[in-house]
């Protein structure tokens, strides 16, 4: 393939794709790549995957799944976060007796 052709299908493919990233599914290739891995990707990368064959681009509705499904882990990782600051102080009961502190 001439590279002026190689580099004109990219472009052109990285024309019809929307925003400024995209999500893409991997496609089965000979040097290892598992079909069916969805990925966001900068649409410039994207174009270049769909022409070398490595992906397509996922449908609407595999995109919605996807981002779905990447705000879902963001959250959880969030709360581990979260949860792993929470700190807390063992207070001898002769202190607590000693500040007026009722009794539980």
């Amino acid at each position: 393939m001439n590279l002026r052709t190689y580099f004109q299908k990219i472009h052109e493919t990285e024309g019809q794709i929307s925003g400024d990233h995209t999500v893409v599914v991997s496609n089965e290739t000979p040097d290892g790549g598992k079909a069916g891995v969805k990925t966001e990707v900068p649409k410039r990368v994207a174009a270049k995957m769909v022409v070398d064959g490595a992906a397509r681009l996922a449908s609407e509705d595999e995109a919605a799944e996807f981002r779905s499904a990447q705000a879902q882990a963001a959250e959880e990782a969030k709360k581990r976060t979260m949860a792993a600051q929470i700190r807390f102080a063992v207070v001898p009961a002769a202190e607590v007796e000693g500040s007026g502190a009722t009794k539980v």
